[in-house]
């Protein structure tokens, strides 16, 4: 056999073991997954069904809320991106009316706290802060919260 040939042959022989082991671990993954996200006795039908459902919400993005914190030597700045989740049926109208009372809520309650308590706040614990907050503002002025989480999508200090 001539030297191109057999290195042509050598080049399909590793090409078809390549495919062959990318396929298999596909295919041993994609069943992992599926075996992972259903609980034992569910069906892969009845994991579909629940991952539609989980993923049926619309986020309502609020940006740029800009806070000024007092800070020992100097003014400091807080920027936040947040986002409201809310399921498919709200209303995006409603959500928008929303977008006043959230920013008011989390410029008086930041503009609050000192500089130093909110840079050493983790961010699923400011999240969780701010969401309470705006649920006891709109539970004050008895106005309905449409929404089910309140989720930081940004955070810059300065």
């Amino acid at each position: 056999m001539t030297m191109p040939r057999l290195m042509l042959i050598i080049l399909v022989l590793n090409l078809l073991i390549t495919l062959g082991g990318v396929g298999a671990n596909y295919w041993m993954l994609r069943a992992g997954v599926h075996a992972a996200s259903a609980p034992a006795g569910e069906t892969a039908e009845a994991a579909t069904v629940a991952e539609v459902a989980a993923s049926e919400y619309q986020f309502f993005p609020i940006d740029k809320i800009i806070v000024s914190v007092r800070g020992t030597a100097r003014e400091h700045y807080f920027v936040l991106d947040l986002a409201l989740q809310a399921g498919k049926e709200t209303e995006k109208v409603q959500l928008e009316s929303l977008e006043p009372m959230v920013r008011n809520s989390v410029v008086s309650h930041l503009s609050a706290l000192p500089f130093d308590a909110l840079r050493e706040l983790p961010v699923s614990d400011l999240q969780t802060k701010l969401e309470s907050v705006l649920r006891e503002d709109l539970a004050a002025r008895n106005i309905s919260v449409p929404f089910s989480n309140l989720l930081v999508s940004k955070l810059i200090v300065q």
